[in-house]
């Protein structure tokens, strides 16, 4: 379990240092270490496909807190008849970082009947491929869900709003993959967005190359990639994105698989506490003394 306040309060960080403008809610994303175990991250963690024969496992969560009346937008990218049952959505008042591994199979019934969490089925009518959908809270503490299949419709009520709740996501059933499409809050007088989250590298075929230089030298002075592969970070372009974990400092390491997508401090909290790319989850594994 990591908590938030070991990585730099992240929460309050993300949406402060990311704000583009006053009409800005901040880049919104899949969190990238609070997933099911058979869900895959990529494109900048705004892709969540489950893998594997199977139809749960599938849980996501958002990167930041949402806002009352932040209507989040959902596009299936895949679905199966294999399966009965689709997607879950709704939303939960604990930290994705307060979260031990490997998270409950499904959020209803296993979330849903532990405090804080509230999640209700959209019908499989509306969750084909190619589907949009938009999910929030309204002022009242009711979970509403509108596509253009369907008029606004109200899934459940009695979400409590005195505390921060971030969305909460199963990709359950027929539902095989889904993208995260942003964010909108329409004001009185004009509507705020998220904006678009950092871009990430894309990930080679990495199998063979899975190893970091122990968690001791995350920590020093350089900025220097921590592969032993000698894969280095960008430098001097001007385009280095943030760190997906705490959203606050620039993301100077290259984890093998070829994310270059964690701060120092990050990455060793994540190696130790998770061993995986928070991205796509290749197994990092730390090599013997001799080796490096």
């Amino acid at each position: 379990m990591v908590k938030e306040s070991e990585i730099g309060n992240s929460v309050v960080g993300s949406e402060t240092s990311h704000r583009c403008g006053r009409s800005c809610l901040g880049p919104l994303t899949f969190h990238p270490l609070a997933v099911g175990d058979k869900v895959s991250l990529s494109q900048g963690g705004r892709l969540a496909e489950r893998t594997g024969a199977t139809f749960k496992n599938g849980l996501v969560f958002s990167s930041r807190p949402a806002k009352i009346q932040e209507r989040i937008r959902l596009r299936v990218e895949k679905d199966s008849l294999n399966w009965q049952g689709a997607l879950r959505v709704g939303f939960t008042n604990v930290p994705p970082l307060d979260r031990s591994l490997p998270l409950p199979i499904m959020a209803i019934p296993n979330l849903t009947d532990v405090q804080g969490h509230w999640a209700a089925p959209v019908p499989e009518s509306h969750c084909q491929t190619g589907s949009e959908l938009e999910f929030w809270l309204s002022n009242g503490g009711s979970l509403y869900v509108t596509s253009g299949n369907i008029k606004q419709h109200k899934l459940l009520t009695g979400v409590d709003l005195s505390q921060p709740h971030w969305a909460m996501i199963d990709i359950y059933g027929q539902t095989c993959a889904i993208s995260l499409l942003g964010s909108e809050k329409r004001e009185l007088l004009y509507t705020r967005r998220s904006c678009p989250a950092p871009e990430h590298l894309t990930s080679p075929d990495a199998d063979s190359h899975n190893s970091l230089i122990p968690v001791s030298s995350l920590l020093g002075n350089s900025d220097e990639c921590i592969s032993c592969l000698d894969m280095t970070a960008p430098a001097g372009k001007g385009s280095v994105m943030g760190c997906v974990v705490c959203m606050e400092k620039e993301a100077r390491i290259t984890l093998p698989c070829g994310h270059q997508c964690l701060c120092k401090q990050c990455a060793a909290k994540v190696l130790q506490e998770f061993g995986t790319c928070p991205l796509c989850r290749h197994r990092i594994s730390t090599p013997s003394v001799d080796r490096l």
